[in-house]
């Protein structure tokens, strides 16, 4: 509060002193220093010359609270002392008007601030215990470097991965091919007249060439510019390319190219675009400030993915997550186990029901700590990280467990981050403002992406009213670019293994199955890692298998690319047992698949037992 002593030599700009034995005082004065710059200087109580040029302030006033010394000679101290500080920063104005309008706020902050300054050892400890050592707004430059850098490498796997299987998956003579699709569309278009409009409604770059060439040509595409994205070079040029290139394969990739963890790429890279600096050559000293805007957008989009991939597990009403007991079906029936997978399927239900619990502790309760204080925050993250590295352990996930670390990195900052890395790196400046993206393009995409986000989150709660239909219909017009997505993963827990194994005969009697490359098939074979590749045959085999073949034709046109020996559909196969010419005939028996126990591998040797269920798809010709 304002002092009735006048200075009579001020300083010539404002001066606050404090308590220089407090420690913490030191660290709320980092904060204050942060944001008033030079605008204001800083000195501790104890320093002789402070008693010499004030001699007007007693002593005791320096350790029960600090003092600004305005260039009028005015002092003030308490919450008001702060406010002036703090106002000498534009930005920061309105504590002090909110101060001066409001006398019943002003006196509520004064008593707040003479109660904390009563009991500063145990407010250093709360602060220390939520904040640790640093209460200033810390920097984000050494995380979005290696964020990006990182980001870099995953859509190089994506797309890596993509490449080797694109002609057997989308290409002329694959299972889905794209230029038939691409046909379709345009010949549809052309007859309702639609015209610019089927970029939002189909968006690909398929439209200008289909051929597998021209989806040949995108996977390399976004190969060099993941490279150079890894490398620094235009970072948020690279992003918005990798963006639309990736969009627009999986746009035309169908079934094969519908997984959410296509989706959480997609609206990572675009959310990216805004987070990287507008700079064209690399440099961390050169960059501008990151926006914490969009870093807050990307750590909800975790809180989104985490929280909603908890919850709809108790919405879904399956039991088997609510009594605990989803864990003990999981490592056997998810889609490409791992050979971990098989031991910890040997666990006892105590701990299975453990394991599930703490699922749910970290999805739901530990995603909420993203919003909370420093240190919760990286507790929170750290829970996360450990969710998923049992996940990528336990089963192939392609680069979905990736990318969620990758997010979990944004909640740490430089603080954190510079512990880890080499003195030289770590020491980094900035001072270029220009780089910086405007709020005119990220307060917008703050909008969309909240909006929308709001929506999928009250509809996961099971709270969607009519009054949000205006974010229904907004939800609606962006859904194509599938660039802001809800999320839920296993919200109803499959409990029997089916396996669909393919088989070919000349003659309708003598029947050789067709071995995938990684799902289960030969009972002897150990599960094994693939990941972050995504075998994407192997993976939809997993979702044919839960229904018949009528509800998956792309069933059909793989059954079909067999009996023609396609090359590139067959190159998708670890063995073809009709290397010479295709078989006349082909059908698909369907299994139930469950893990020996250790006595049974001990016996046998084998990982799987399987019992036939039948039929599932009947013998069929090329003519049929």
């Amino acid at each position: 509060m304002k002092s009735e002593i006048r200075i009579a030599s001020p300083p010539p700009k404002p001066l606050m002193v404090f308590d220089g034995d407090c420690n913490f005082c030191a660290m709320w004065i980092n904060r204050w220093r942060q944001i008033t710059g030079e605008a204001v200087d800083y000195a501790k109580s104890q320093e002789p010359e402070i008693a010499t040029r004030f001699p007007e302030i007693p002593q005791e006033a320096f350790i029960t609270s600090v003092q600004l010394i305005e260039p009028e000679g005015e002092v003030f101290s308490g919450a008001e002392a702060v406010f002036r500080a703090l106002a000498k920063n534009p930005r920061w104005k309105w504590p002090l008007h909110l101060y001066e309008t409001t006398p019943t706020l002003a006196a509520l902050t004064e008593r707040a601030y003479k109660f904390v300054a009563g009991h500063r050892t145990a407010f250093s400890r709360i602060t220390r215990l939520l904040w640790g050592k640093h209460v200033e707004r810390p920097g984000h430059y050494l995380t979005r470097w290696l964020f990006l850098r990182g980001l870099g490498v995953i859509y190089l796997i994506a797309f890596l991965s993509l490449w080797v299987q694109l002609k057997g998956l989308i290409g002329h003579n694959g299972i889905l091919p794209a230029d038939q699709l691409m046909s379709m569309a345009k010949l549809q278009c052309n007859t309702q007249g639609i015209g610019i409009d089927r970029f939002r409604l189909l968006p690909t770059l398929c439209w200008f060439d289909w051929s597998d060439v021209g989806l040949k040509f995108q996977c390399a595409a976004g190969s060099v510019l993941a490279v150079i994205l890894i490398v620094g070079i235009a970072p948020a040029p690279c992003l918005f390319l990798l963006w639309l290139i990736y969009l627009s394969l999986t746009t035309v990739g169908g079934d094969f190219l519908g997984f959410q963890w296509d989706n959480l790429l997609l609206e990572t890279g675009f959310l990216s675009i805004f987070l990287a600096p507008r700079q064209m050559r690399p440099g961390i000293s050169r960059e501008g400030l990151p926006s914490r805007l969009v870093l807050w957008l990307l750590r909800i989009l975790l809180f989104k993915l985490m929280f909603s991939s908890g919850w709809v597990k108790l919405m879904s009403g399956d039991l088997n997550w609510r009594n605990l007991s989803a864990l003990t079906f999981h490592y056997e029936t998810q889609p490409l186990p791992t050979w971990i997978a098989w031991y910890a399927g040997q666990a006892p239900l105590w701990f299975q029901k453990f394991s599930c619990g703490v699922v749910f502790f970290i999805e739901i309760g530990c995603a909420l700590l993203i919003f909370a204080p420093r240190r919760l925050r990286f507790f929170g993250g750290a829970t996360i990280v450990f969710l998923m590295i049992v996940i990528s352990l336990a089963g192939n996930y392609t680069f979905f467990n990736w990318l969620t670390l990758l997010l979990c990195l944004l909640l740490l900052d430089d603080f954190a981050v510079r512990k880890v890395l080499p003195k030289g790196f770590a020491a980094q400046s900035s001072s270029i403002r220009r780089y910086r993206w405007h709020y005119a393009a990220t307060i917008p995409l703050a909008v969309v992406f909240l909006s929308i986000s709001f929506l999928q989150i009250t509809s996961t709660l099971g709270l969607r009213t009519k009054l949000l239909f205006p974010l229904a219909v907004e939800d609606g017009f962006f859904a194509p670019l599938r660039t802001f997505n809800s999320y839920g993963l296993f919200a109803v827990m499959t409990t029997e293994r089916r396996e669909i194994i393919v088989e070919g005969s000349n003659d309708g009697v003598n029947w050789l199955p067709y071995e995938f490359k990684y799902k289960p098939g030969d009972v002897m074979k150990r599960p094994g890692f693939v990941a972050p590749h995504q075998p994407r045959l192997d993976w939809q085999m997993w979702f044919a298998a839960l229904g018949d073949y009528r509800q998956n034709p792309w069933f059909g046109s793989f059954c079909t690319r067999l009996l023609q020996g396609s090359p590139d559909v067959l190159a998708l196969m670890e063995k073809n047992p009709f290397p010479g010419k295709p078989p006349h005939y082909l059908r698909a028996e369907l299994y139930d698949y469950e893990f020996t126990d250790f006595a049974e591998r001990r016996a046998t040797g084998a990982w799987w037992k399987r019992r036939l269920i039948g039929e599932y798809l009947p013998p069929v010709s090329l003519n049929e």
